[in-house]
């Protein structure tokens, strides 16, 4: 707890979207002029890795439209007409005529995250907020001194700041294992740029997620043109000299994500949620679990039968299981390219008539309302959502947009992509002589080994090990440990030892297993190895609470997790003085 009556003096790591997110709900907490410090490795604040030119191109499009954007100082609506014209004409965008239903160009949203960004640091300095920018700044370390009680910053440029309170929320990160060393081993497709070139070959993308599309939408434009008529994508041509490209993506039982359609509720929000009383009620009933079954009626299916009455009376005796298994066997069912045309229909019906998907919506509630509660799944009901409902999930709520959805299309139907379908124990190599080997059964069980001049792995944003956290005294000090769920049945605990799960652990009579990333609490708070809340540091960065927040619902999760930061700060400072 802070010793003086001095202003509260907070560092944030990072400067994207999170971080803007961070500030917005600490200037306006009520907090009595905190001093806060900004830390942003780029030389722009707002922009993050997405928005930004590490992470886009002028191809690549928000998978969110202009309503969808938590408030902000300005509303995108207002903000278009103050861009200059020459910026609105290279992304073909009329402000008279603008769609604030229609996603936007990533590279124009970050330029208005940015400017948002600058509104709010004015706004905290009329509130008489001290704020410092530490740009173009990588943080080394962070140590915790719980005797002080302070936080040192020690940053690249080899000093060491002292503050009150950290908040860490620094966004995607890619690590490079075999790039650079394979030629024609890509990590991931970011930046962008890297793969604005020829590839007259077949090119392996690993993944089927918004991470291949945005590769996809990069690649093509450098290996032919899409033929646009009455606004719409509608062939493909290849380059002369590439008459050999083939884009070749390989996805878990050959499915593709869904398409974007129109959203009844724009934003995700606490609304979304169970409240903390009913979670503890239902907790105090269930031995301090909470079930996965129980959100899954609460949020899913009692939602479904006030939206679609027909839908829930078929499912509304279904387990989980059940359901998951009845929406996968159809996908499954259906050639992918087929399913996707027929949804792009349904899409584009939807948001002609502003008319949502329920379902499919109300598994995007879920998803956000499962994030915040999963600590206090059991680790049984932890392997059921990451087995079972997570596959399901992570192909209906990708929402890829329209336009990168006719690309998809025309470049099938000129035979420039294909997709092959893998099994979850595939494998990939990288090659002495470039590029990887893929190895995988097919659909008829047969094993595959296919070699690829050029390979790049677009699975997305992964969890980081526990151990691959990049502040190393965090660590070596035990401020954080790692995430883990408790077994609500010893026997599953030992059959999964017997099996070889090294993430099974005992201590005493109890059995727990250990998820990818660090553990929180409801605050987003750090917890060290000796069990207690850290009050000094708070952690809302994904890749690092992989295990305890299962889904990423981007600008809304910043929302609601910088508020809960902001609100507890508040909370803390106001009993203290």
């Amino acid at each position: 707890m802070k010793q003086d009556n001095s202003r509260l003096k907070i560092a944030i790591i990072g400067g994207g979207p999170a971080a803007m997110f961070v500030y917005k709900n600490l200037i306006e907490s009520g907090l009595d002029n905190p001093e806060i410090h900004i830390f942003e490795s780029q030389k722009q604040l707002g922009v993050g890795m997405p928005y930004g030119l590490s992470g886009a191109n002028s191809e690549h499009v928000t998978n969110v439209s202009a309503n969808e954007i938590p408030d902000l100082v300005q509303p995108m609506s207002e903000w278009i007409h103050t861009v200059a014209k020459e910026t609105l004409t290279q992304y073909d965008i009329d402000p008279e005529r603008f769609n604030e239903y229609r996603v936007l160009p990533r590279l124009l949203f970050g330029e208005y995250l940015f400017e948002q960004f600058e509104a709010l640091l004015k706004i905290g300095d009329q509130k008489g907020i001290k704020t410092k920018l530490h740009l173009d700044t990588t943080i080394i370390d962070i140590i915790d001194k719980p005797s002080i009680p302070e936080v040192l910053i020690e940053t690249s440029i080899k000093k060491t700041i002292r503050f009150d309170r950290a908040i860490i929320c620094m966004g995607h990160t890619w690590p490079l294992k075999n790039e650079g060393k394979i030629n024609g081993y890509y990590d991931s497709p970011y930046p962008p740029a890297k793969l604005a070139r020829s590839f007259n070959h077949p090119v392996a993308l690993k993944g089927a997620s918004l991470t291949a599309i945005d590769a996809i939408r990069t690649i093509a434009r450098n290996n032919g043109r899409f033929v646009i008529e009455d606004n719409k994508v509608t062939k493909f041509v290849v380059d002369e000299h590439a008459p050999d490209f083939k884009l070749m993506l390989h996805s878990i039982d050959g499915l593709l994500p869904a398409i974007r359609f129109h959203l009844e509720d724009s934003h995700l929000s606490s609304d979304s949620l169970l409240t903390d009383e009913e979670i503890t009620a239902h907790r105090n009933e269930n031995d301090g679990f909470l079930s996965l079954d129980f959100i899954f009626e609460k949020d899913f299916k009692e939602p479904l039968a006030e939206r679609d009455s027909a839908l829930y009376d078929r499912i509304k005796d279904m387990s989980m299981e059940e359901f998951v298994d009845l929406v996968m066997n159809i996908r499954e069912s259906i050639d992918p390219f087929e399913l996707f045309k027929a949804e792009y229909v349904e899409a584009a019906r939807s948001i002609r008539k502003q008319e949502s998907v329920h379902w499919k919506e109300l598994l995007s509630i879920l998803s956000f309302a499962m994030n915040y509660p999963a600590k206090y799944f059991s680790a049984e009901d932890m392997g059921r959502l990451t087995k079972t409902l997570k596959p399901l999930i992570s192909i209906v709520i990708a929402f890829v947009p329209q336009s990168s959805s006719e690309e998809l299309i025309a470049l099938h139907d000129a035979g420039k992509l294909s997709i092959i379908a893998v099994d979850r124990e595939s494998t990939v190599e990288p090659a002495d002589e470039g590029g990887a080997t893929y190895t995988y059964k097919d659909v008829n069980g047969v094993e595959r080994k296919d070699h690829y001049q050029t390979f790049i792995d677009c699975v997305g944003q992964q969890p980081v090990p526990f151990k691959k956290f990049p502040f190393r005294s965090m660590l070596k000090d035990g401020v954080i440990s790692e995430a883990t769920v408790r077994f609500r049945s010893s026997e599953a605990a030992e059959k999964m030892l017997e099996d070889g799960n090294k993430n099974v652990k005992k201590s005493g009579d109890e059995y727990s297993l250990v998820l990818p990333g660090v553990k929180i609490n409801d605050n987003f708070q750090v917890i060290g190895k000796n069990g207690e809340v850290n009050e000094r540091i708070y952690l809302m960065s994904v890749p690092y609470i992989g295990g305890y927040n299962p889904d990423y619902s981007g600008l809304d999760f910043c929302e609601e997790a910088s508020g809960r930061i902001a609100e507890n700060l508040f909370k803390e400072f106001k009993a203290a003085f």
